[in-house]
């Protein structure tokens, strides 16, 4: 059990070492510590900025025939400078480390530089069509852009909204326009793109970990690269039911190296997104195999009651499988 002040300081007391003047200074400066509301801060902080550019966007569409679309345009691009501008002079020097924030407001007045561009580029195209039905340059230069402000200015938000922007522009680049304007997203070349993009985000944070550029990026590109190359993977065995068996393959393989990383870097999130997309490939296979013994009424009752009690019966393995590896985490961690 861990000792705290209070506790020995009461053991000195109680040894004769410290008089109880001094015990009752230190009881006081214990009721009296100060607590620590960092994290609550931050979180008001990014409320406040997604807030005031919801607010802004609001006031834009009831006040458009009023105020006028240059003008519109105007300000969000002022807003959008003015952002910049103030990052860019209070900035501390770039470094392929991780650079700390000059001052608590810096990486909020970035992220909302950030996201009024994004708007101002979105009401050019909305209103203007500057892009036309190149989709793909419509996202291609925010993409550019939030790449370059994220490793500039050294922001994890920003390199979010860079790598969902790389995400569309992979995506709209190989779809045809047809697909699009018939929202029919099980179209393969979709499929195949999520699977190349996933491997390339995580090719970028091998490389991110194996040069030591920005390693501190390494986790947010290996984790859209994981969700994005499980999701993808999951869609191709769903789509290609009839030959689910070969999709179960690099599922499996891809599953079996992100735990061995996660062993590594005793990483319990990944472990429970590695357990919980095999469960889901898993799932699939069972169902599959049950649906193709349901030839008659019987074998169909007989198929819903064993997939039933799998999943219960599953389910609490699932349970105590992360149970399990949770404290084998613990356990390497005491080493």
């Amino acid at each position: 059990m861990p000792m705290t002040t209070a506790t020995l300081f009461q053991k000195l007391h109680a040894a004769g070492l410290i008089s109880d003047a001094s015990l009752e200074k230190v009881s006081s400066r214990e009721k009296d510590e100060l607590i620590s509301v960092h994290w609550e801060l931050k979180t008001l902080l990014y409320l406040g900025v997604l807030l005031l550019s919801s607010g802004l966007g609001i006031l834009v569409y009831k006040n458009i025939d009023t105020i006028g679309h240059q003008a519109i345009l105007a300000f969000i691009a002022l807003v959008t400078a003015a952002c910049f501008y103030y990052c860019a002079k209070t900035k501390l020097p770039y470094s392929t480390e991780k650079v700390a924030s000059p001052n608590p407001f810096f990486d909020y007045v970035l992220l909302l530089g950030s996201l009024t561009f994004l708007t101002f580029l979105a009401y050019l195209q909305y209103q203007y069509n500057v892009f036309g039905n190149r989709y793909g340059l419509a996202t291609f230069i925010p993409m550019v852009v939030l790449f370059f402000i994220a490793y500039y200015f050294d922001h994890l938000g920003v390199l979010c909204l860079a790598i969902t922007n790389f995400a569309a522009w992979a995506g709209l680049t190989i779809t045809p326009l047809h697909i699009l304007e018939s929202n029919n997203f099980a179209d393969t070349r979709i499929i195949f793109t999520g699977i190349a993009v996933g491997i390339l985000l995580l090719a970028v944070a091998w490389f991110t970990q194996r040069r030591k550029i920005k390693l501190h990026f390494e986790f947010t590109y290996t984790n859209f690269g994981t969700h994005i190359l499980f999701i993808a993977l999951l869609a191709a065995m769903f789509h290609y039911e009839s030959s689910y068996f070969f999709w179960l393959l690099p599922i499996g393989a891809f599953a079996f190296y992100s735990y061995t990383t996660a062993i590594k870097n005793r990483s319990f999130y990944f472990i429970v997104v590695i357990v919980l997309y095999s469960y889901i490939a898993l799932g699939f296979v069972v169902l599959t195999v049950l649906q193709s013994i349901s030839v008659n009424e019987n074998m169909l009752l007989m198929a819903m009651y064993i997939g039933a009690l799998y999943f219960i019966v599953s389910g609490i393995g699932l349970v105590l499988l992360l149970i399990r590896l949770n404290k084998k985490l613990k356990a390497h961690d005491s080493l």
